[in-house]
């Protein structure tokens, strides 16, 4: 859809600097701009692009100003970042497809609960005693299993197996081939046997929380495993059985965390961290990629690197010297013939 800067600037409550007419219907990586494009100027390392691009329109911050002359129209806001996802959200409402209603086939259980206004879409399996509440949208292939719960203006999309007596909250967000309740990795280890121990638990996700395709998370063995809302957890990451993530935390792809593990409140964990079992980890904690956490980690707010993984700035400074490490044992070996060389003269 077509708009002006001056439509954007009162959608975003922001100022224009230039022709207020402009109009854009699409929107660009401001080094990729095209005319008819929006893009915006939020990290400053792209500023040089802001003097080059052929977008119409940029977003900017209210305090940003340019070095140079600028040729597109600029639309001044508080936050060009946020300002950026506001507009993606109203266009996408606009374009968005809001289907309802159940296709067929689909298995549906007689004495499964079904809102008036879902959308269930075909080859769906939805099992005895599942709760589907008013404006869920279900798309083809997703299997519900028993007595599970699915919360208001929650979306599965294609190919979600929620495994029975799970519980999911309102507004969530699943996203395709993902798995909620498998069982947990319990096993015997006082033998050779590795007997399965049996996974008699579920998984509760709460409101607000949205998970990517490929994400696996484990029924606990007893009780639950709890993902607190506002989570958002990325693509390929898998949650083990009892874990309990807090309110508002984020985890990159390809991360691992152990059963039994606590994490807190506002987390942000970086691509293909682990993180063993049985830890709990404080609120605003913030752990870089490729980190490995074999430990509780009891300070609020503390910024950890490394495998196994320690304060950020001590992280930092133990690797320039970890980078120049064989050049430091040639000088130590000369030191020590020179030394052994007096010694025997």
């Amino acid at each position: 859809m077509k708009l002006t800067a001056k439509q954007i600037a009162e959608m975003l409550n922001g100022t224009v600097e230039g022709d207020e007419m402009t109009e854009v219907d699409s929107v660009a990586k401001i080094e990729e701009g095209k005319k008819g494009c929006l893009s915006f100027l939020a990290n400053l390392q792209y500023e040089k692009y802001l003097y080059q691009t052929q977008s119409s329109i940029v977003l900017i911050n209210h305090n940003f100003s340019p070095a140079h002359p600028v040729q597109c129209t600029l639309i001044r806001v508080n936050d060009a970042y946020k300002a950026f996802a506001q507009l993606l959200e109203i266009c996408q409402k606009e374009t968005e497809n809001h289907p309802i209603g159940i296709e067929y086939p689909s298995y549906i259980h007689t004495e499964s609960q079904i809102a008036p206004k879902v959308y269930i879409g075909a080859f769906t399996y939805i099992s005895k005693g599942a709760v589907i509440k008013n404006n869920v949208k279900i798309y083809p292939n997703v299997f519900i299993g028993e007595n599970v719960t699915i919360g208001e203006n929650t979306i599965i999309h294609s190919g979600v197996r929620i495994y029975k007596d799970c519980v999911i909250g309102n507004y969530c967000i699943i996203h395709a081939n993902s798995v909620i309740g498998a069982d947990g990795f319990g096993f015997t280890a006082n033998d050779h046997s590795n007997k399965k121990i049996p996974q008699i638990g579920n998984v509760v996700i709460e409101d607000y929380v949205e998970i990517g395709a490929n994400t696996t998370i484990d029924r606990a063995t007893i009780g639950s495993t709890i993902i607190r809302k506002w989570v958002k957890l990325d693509n390929l990451i898998q949650i083990g059985h009892n874990v309990e993530i807090g309110e508002g935390t984020v985890i990159a792809a390809q991360s691992g965390i152990s059963g039994s593990t606590k994490i807190g409140k506002y987390c942000m964990i970086g691509g293909q961290v682990g993180i063993a079992g049985h830890l709990k980890i404080a609120d605003e904690v913030k752990i870089a990629a490729q980190s490995g956490i074999g430990s509780n980690v009891t300070e609020k707010g503390i910024i950890l690197q490394g495998s196994p993984a320690f304060a950020i700035k001590d992280y930092q400074k133990s690797y320039v010297h970890f980078k120049h490490l064989h050049e430091k044992i040639e000088q130590l070996d000369k030191l020590i013939k020179e030394h052994n060389k007096k010694q025997s003269s």
